[in-house]
């Protein structure tokens, strides 16, 4: 009996004290997170002075989409999360690389959860922010956060610190992704509702956290002649964190570059036909890797060129480029370019060195300073620097080949891959659909659009063009990396890329540092097909002696 009132009493005296501790500690739900529209034209009127005609804005806001529906889908997760944590998370996540942050997780630092909330936080409170904002993001994963939730509940000690598992990262919006639209940044698109994309589902099997979709250059900047890059009516104006307004954002990947730049995740994955990895990436300070035609699937990606494009990745180092490059290789049947690689560790990377490594470096650009002081870091620690002046040639019925292909390739996503609300078949249906209302889907026109109808060239036709590009890009290389026995030849940016991006040869530019002004540059690494990971050796090797990539300022918080 006396055993039993005791129980009682326990219990009760437990019921009252829980009840009392609910009611005198509330939990706290942060306000939502709000973003409110502004008067742009001061904004759009400094643009105007600026010298690149290419920086002359017509807007920079979307004006088919309140931007609150970026983080519509998370805003009721996000209200829980503290800000104070956020704030105590920051040394520990901010610019750090994969293994590091792994190894965080392992030690109970933070969880896979909590990662995945501090970015969502992060992209949220920064894009609400019209002094900060950079549209690099067109919407958030309502399923991110469950799905680091399970992640967390796998034995830590079984998780290889060089792998994915549970880092977010961020898709361009031209790769299909289930449970959000896929709309290359056009209205003709907006609604578009897909299957994941092959490489969508190598990250998936590598247990990945889909943190979203970035923002691009409208139909991966193959819409219009001499408009922004990093413009899309969906997503608005992409901006460049090293310099708001005033720096160009590359393209087309621009929402990918501006993501990984302010640190908006882990990684993203952005996609190239001839310069639209490697732009953002070097005028965004961060690491990106533009394949060989062949590494990486194709499949579920709206397309330019199956002869040309291809995804990559884009990081803030090597150690995380090549972690990301492993998870996304497979071979893809679905796809006739794809191949099946050799397998490789991730880990190797760290590997790298420029020591006894023969670089070839342009004469002509030692007139850039930033270049010409990587080029004396190289030489300083042991690279073996071949001076060469490669001369310049055209690329004739280089446009051909895309306005072909794209006229080919894209009626066939459509009908293999988009969703039913699509109503476009082809591109003769987009310029029709972009007419309907042009200052709306098109303010800065379609002319590449109407010259893909204009352009009669025939398959047969086609194909020598290709076969003769190909032989000029080839040559243009070879005749210095074979007959100098270059490890790799050695670019600024994307100066290159429409000659990598013909011969089929992969390219890595990592951040050389910056201009008198501010703005980012990156040394460019250029080899034969198939040498991704000797590429990203020297890149660490080089990243490991430079350390140029730096936090924009503005964006430590």
């Amino acid at each position: 009996m006396k055993k039993s009132l005791l129980l009682f009493l326990s219990i009760s005296y437990c019921l009252f004290s829980c009840k009392q501790a609910q009611e005198e500690t509330p939990v706290i739900k942060n306000e939502p997170i709000v973003w409110q529209a502004y008067d742009e034209t001061e904004d759009l009127a400094g643009t105007q002075q600026l010298e690149n005609p290419r920086m002359h804005l017509k807007l920079i806001n979307s004006k088919v989409r309140d931007k609150n529906e970026i983080w519509k889908p998370v805003q009721g997760i996000l209200q829980g999360f503290s800000i104070a944590r956020y704030k105590e998370l920051l040394p520990q996540i901010l610019e750090k690389d994969i293994p590091t942050l792994q190894q965080s997780i392992k030690n109970g630092i933070f969880t896979y959860e909590e990662l995945t909330l501090f970015y969502l936080y992060r992209i949220a409170s920064i894009e609400s922010d019209n002094d900060r904002a950079l549209n690099g993001v067109i919407v958030l994963n309502s399923n991110a956060v469950a799905k680091a939730r399970e992640y967390d509940q796998v034995d830590k000690n079984q998780i290889d610190t060089y792998s994915v598992f549970g880092m977010p990262i961020l898709l361009k919006d031209n790769i299909g992704t289930a449970g959000m639209n896929t709309t290359a940044g056009a209205i003709a698109l907006q609604d578009n509702q897909t299957g994941n994309a092959f490489i969508t589902e190598r990250l998936e099997a590598e247990n990945a956290v889909i943190l979203g979709k970035a923002n691009l250059s409208e139909w991966a900047y193959f819409l219009c002649t001499g408009c922004p890059v990093g413009y899309s009516a969906v997503g608005g104006q992409t901006i460049n964190p090293y310099g708001r307004l005033q720096f160009e954002s590359g393209g087309s990947s621009s929402g990918s570059g501006v993501s990984v730049a302010a640190n908006y995740a882990v990684a993203a994955i952005g996609t190239e036909t001839a310069g639209s990895i490697l732009s953002p990436s070097s005028q965004n300070s961060v690491v990106g890797l533009k394949p060989t035609i062949g590494a990486l699937s194709r499949t579920g990606i709206v397309p330019i060129s199956s002869t040309l494009d291809t995804p990559g990745p884009m990081t803030k180092n090597t150690i995380d480029n090549s972690i990301i490059y492993h998870a996304l290789v497979g071979k893809d049947l679905a796809d006739s370019k794809s191949v099946t690689l050799p397998t490789f560790n991730a880990s190797e990377v760290t590997k790298g060195s420029v020591n006894g490594k023969r670089f070839g470096v342009i004469k002509s650009y030692f007139a850039d300073t930033l270049y010409a002081k990587a080029i004396d870091k190289i030489k300083a620690n042991g690279g073996e620097i071949i001076e060469i002046e490669p001369e310049r040639v055209n690329l004739p019925g280089f446009l051909t080949v895309l306005n072909i292909d794209m006229k080919k390739d894209l009626p066939e996503y459509i009908e293999k891959h988009a969703g039913t609300s699509v109503t476009i078949k082809n591109i003769e249906d987009a310029v029709a659909f972009n007419k309907k209302d042009t200052l709306l889907h098109v303010p800065y026109g379609q002319q590449l659009f109407e010259g893909i109808l204009a352009d009669t060239t025939t398959d047969q036709e086609l194909e020598k063009i290709k076969n003769n590009l190909e032989t000029i890009s080839r040559a243009y290389f070879d005749v210095f990396l074979d007959d100098y026995e270059l490890d790799a030849f050695l670019s600024i940016n994307n100066y290159h890329a429409a000659y990598a991006a013909m011969a089929k040869y992969p390219a890595l530019t990592v951040p050389m540092g910056y201009t008198e002004d501010g703005e980012p540059e990156g040394l460019t690494f250029i080899g034969k097909p198939f040498t991704e990971m000797d590429l990203l050796q020297l890149g660490y090797g080089y990243e490991q002696i430079s350390k140029e990539r730096k936090l924009p300022k503005g964006y430590e918080e």
